[in-house]
């Protein structure tokens, strides 16, 4: 283990001096465990494989974002991302395992939990149109959003005016963010947990498909690029985002594998940004505003 451990700080350092993306971190904790599991139909819960995302609950604003130009990302790696992941069966015994998880956090949820997951975490995330005008009445709202991570980390200074390049180089991968979210959301269209599970009482219901989270693939696209611009914080920045997907199975509305997903998908996102002279340019900036 320690061998492995410092191997993956040998591959961060070399990726970072060779102006690489910095390798993902391995799956942990229950993600871990439950991946271990036939993610393939059980034909003894067959019905369950019949059940999608209802149609009456689609987000027009959300669907708005599958029509959208990415800025860093290309819309053949777009769709090539898009085909990348897939979700557990629903009749499958990891999907099985995760409902389970999820009843048993129902149990054990402190009220503290469910304040901060439901009140202070979900309303948390950057949406691009609110960005366009700055006298729209969630503008101010929306940039503060953008650097919850950057500011939690690195103290109340850190905010968009004083770091302009670092919010730019944000925009842009958050926007693309956005449109990797919903466009692998109605692609997919799988069913909430609380579609499949009649005892799962969460504490939201959501207008949009369950896979990937969306606020996990945006807490950690946030994390790693942040992680690119200060490296030295990267557990930090890593912590909040697991935090974040963690808030969503408290609240019963995300399986873990929708966790997971995302955190993978949030990664192979910046992988594939690397490839575009514009973002790498941008991140040039952003870097120097942190050295």
């Amino acid at each position: 283990m320690i061998q492995k451990t410092v191997l993956f700080f040998a591959l961060l350092t070399l990726s970072s001096s060779l102006g690489q993306i910095t390798p993902l971190e391995p799956v942990k904790a229950h993600y871990k465990s439950l991946q271990k599991l036939s993610s393939k139909p059980n034909p003894e819960r067959a019905a369950l494989d019949k059940i999608s995302f209802p149609p009456s609950e689609y987000s027009s604003g959300s669907l708005i974002y599958t029509m959208v130009s990415p800025a860093y990302l290309s819309p053949l790696q777009v769709e090539s991302l898009k085909q990348s992941v897939q979700y557990p069966a629903n009749s499958s015994d990891q999907t099985r395992a995760e409902l389970d998880f999820l009843l048993e956090w129902q149990k054990k949820r402190s009220p503290e939990q469910v304040d901060r997951s439901k009140n202070f975490l979900a309303p948390i995330g950057y949406w691009p149109h609110a960005a366009v005008l700055k006298n729209h009445n969630r503008y101010e709202e929306n940039m503060n959003h953008l650097f919850y991570e950057g500011r939690t980390v690195m103290g109340d200074e850190c905010t968009p005016e004083n770091y302009p390049h670092t919010a730019k180089l944000l925009q842009g991968v958050t926007k693309d963010m956005r449109i990797m979210e919903f466009t692998v959301k109605y692609h997919l269209l799988r069913a909430r947990p609380y579609h499949l599970e009649p005892y799962l009482q969460p504490l939201a219901r959501v207008s949009s498909p369950s896979f990937a989270s969306g606020h996990t693939l945006w807490a950690y696209i946030q994390a790693f690029t942040w992680s690119e611009l200060i490296p030295a914080k990267r557990a930090e920045f890593l912590e909040l985002a697991y935090e974040v997907g963690e808030s969503r199975e408290i609240m019963g509305i995300h399986y873990p594998s929708d966790e997971e997903a995302a955190r993978v998908l949030a990664h192979s996102m910046l992988v594939a940004m690397w490839e575009n002279s514009e973002f790498q340019a941008d991140l040039k900036r952003a870097k120097g505003e942190w050295r």
